[in-house]
């Protein structure tokens, strides 16, 4: 089964994790790293996001920790919008968070306007820190926690 995701992945975390774990449980993996110039548009906050090249960086040296334990490839193509790579013909499965299943529905209908069959949604839970919220990037940017979703130690008075 050839699987698409995207995002950003910057810097990569627990919940990132849960979405490579269960598209390497599908199959192929092509993952589409939101562009230099698409990053930026895709935040809902204003925090720097590192360039194209060094996510991509990260995110293969990640990756292939998933191939390690697989017998499954792994390729990161730039995502230059939103719905991207995912509207190509030749991809069986999309792996989304809670919060993107609308543009992989968003998704599936492009593909059937252009005569492609609609993709299998694949919708990973998120991953919470240690407080109970969602473990996000932005809170790691920001200090609270760590990759992990472990509280920082100015946030938890250790």
């Amino acid at each position: 089964m050839k699987v698409a995701l995207g995002g950003t992945f910057d810097p990569i975390h627990d919940g990132h994790r849960a979405l490579f774990e269960r598209a390497f449980e599908l199959g192929d993996v092509t993952v589409g790293l939101t562009s230099d110039d698409l990053a930026p548009k895709t935040r809902n906050d204003e925090r720097p996001i590192r360039s194209f090249e060094e996510r991509r960086r990260d995110l293969e040296a990640e990756l292939s920790d998933f191939v390690d334990e697989r017998d499954h490839e792994f390729e990161v193509r730039p995502l230059d919008s939103p719905t991207g790579i995912a509207t190509e013909p030749q991809f069986d499965a999309l792996v989304v968070s809670p919060e993107t299943e609308t543009g992989g529905k968003r998704i599936n209908e492009i593909r059937r306007e252009n005569g492609h069959e609609p993709l299998e949604i694949e919708v990973v839970p998120h991953v919470k820190a240690e407080d109970g919220d969602i473990i996000s990037s932005t809170r790691i940017v920001n200090g609270e926690i760590d990759e992990h979703g472990a509280l920082t130690p100015d946030r938890d008075g250790r």
